[in-house]
């Protein structure tokens, strides 16, 4: 009995640091809220690897590189 109580204990203590070290912040929230708006101008490139997202005061370039990894640079105008 004492065996079961102690393995149910360990896994909710490593269940609770697993859930608890999520990474929470999605970038995809930022491009979804400047889309809503009216005066956005989004471009795509061609082969689909850029995508420039501009508004009155953002720009967001998103790019996928040749190794795959995908760069998102962000400027403010203020």
């Amino acid at each position: 009995m004492k065996n079961i109580l102690r393995n149910g204990l360990i896994f909710t203590m490593l269940s609770l640091a697993v859930v608890s070290c999520r990474d929470t912040n999605n970038e995809a929230d930022d491009v979804d809220d400047l889309t809503t708006d009216s005066n956005t101008e989004v471009r795509v490139s061609n082969d689909g690897d850029k995508v420039k997202i501009k508004t009155d005061d953002k720009k967001v370039k998103i790019e996928v590189n040749d190794d795959g990894s995908v760069e998102k640079k962000v400027k403010i105008d203020n």
